[in-house]
């Protein structure tokens, strides 16, 4: 299935049911009088997060959604049917925007959250509502209240607790691959990883952790270069980042400060979560190289950095076992918030 993580549609409300005009006349009855009825309400717009969707790929080929007007109103003083709602199933973790792409309207964490986004109209008054002591015959009916419409942008971020951040052939997708049972395409040239990739990570039998690969970023991502931080929006939910660098290269310090250059100027929050950094590929470097690279790599950022190998396994229950006491922390902090 083709991954599909924003999608524009335009929505509209039912309009109200409008009201009649309309006179009892039975046969031996004396006086009649008005019994128009009232208009039904028009159907709303809905939308509602559901398990089993990972894309929004469903409003790539449909992109417009109307609900029924509601039914007018009759004689007897029946009032009009109204109309069923219009329901819009997304993934868990849509977040629904205005025409601005920039007003939240709502942010559906939870499977079976739902937002009612566009409101039917109301139904007209018929003539039965305006009678009164004074004017026992009014001819007067009004039509249904119109519907809210408006255009929509849906913007999926995947419910994920850990991400993972990093140039390209920065080794994310091996690392993802050798620490759950997530399956992602592994190649040696850059971009082999086109879109966000998921991988549950059990450390035993009670404890596990949902981890995202994240396309790599690259100098000027912020601005729309390479893959551009499109992607960057699906670890904005994350409780900690885990910074991998490719060891093998000559420069990581280098590497280190592109990609936080690019995750400061995206925003989002991204750059005060909590990191973890890791120089990846320990298995390409000499004693020499490991020893020089990370303690360059802690004099430029300050803090601890991991030796890891996706490909050998080296370090790499360790990091996990820190990524999890990490989210667990978050967890716990944002349950007393």
């Amino acid at each position: 299935m083709k991954f599909l993580d924003e999608a524009k549609i335009w929505v509209k409300a039912g309009d109200g049911g409008d009201g009649i005009i309309a006179f009892r006349r039975e046969r031996f009855i004396e006086y009649g009088g008005p019994d128009g009825g009232n208009g039904g309400k028009g159907g709303d717009i809905i939308v509602e997060a559901v398990e089993g969707l990972n894309t929004l790929i469903d409003f790539r080929y449909a992109q417009h959604f109307k609900a029924r007007k509601g039914g007018n109103g009759a004689g007897s003083d029946r009032t009009g049917a109204g109309s069923d709602d219009v329901v819009l199933k997304v993934p868990v973790g849509t977040v629904v925007l205005g025409e601005d792409k920039e007003t939240v309207m709502a942010d559906l964490t939870e499977a079976g959250q739902r937002v009612v986004i566009c409101r039917g109209g109301d139904g007209g008054h018929g003539n039965a509502h305006f009678k009164t002591s004074t004017n026992r015959s009014p001819r007067r009916a009004d039509p249904g209240y119109p519907g809210e419409e408006r255009w929509l942008w849906l913007r999926m971020k995947l419910i994920a607790d850990a991400g993972l951040v990093g140039l390209p052939n920065a080794g994310k997708s091996t690392f993802l691959a050798a620490a759950s049972a997530a399956r992602p395409k592994i190649a040696d040239y850059p971009f082999t990883t086109l879109r966000p990739q998921l991988g549950v990570v059990r450390l035993n039998a009670t404890e596990e952790f949902v981890l995202a690969d994240i396309p790599g970023l690259i100098e000027g991502a912020h601005e729309g270069a390479g893959l551009g931080t499109r992607f960057l929006g699906h670890v904005e939910r994350c409780a900690v980042l885990l910074h991998l660098i490719d060891g093998s290269q000559p420069d990581p310090v280098g590497a280190y400060e592109t990609v936080r250059a690019e995750l400061e100027g995206y925003g989002g929050g991204l750059i005060d979560k909590p990191e973890i950094v890791a120089l990846n590929k320990t298995d390409a470097m000499t004693p020499q190289a490991r020893a020089s690279r990370v303690k360059a790599l802690e004099r430029a950022t300050g803090r601890p950095v991991r030796l890891i190998s996706g490909a050998t396994g080296e370090g790499v229950p360790e990091t996990l076992r820190l990524l999890a006491d990490t989210v667990y922390r978050q967890r716990e902090a944002a349950a007393e918030a």
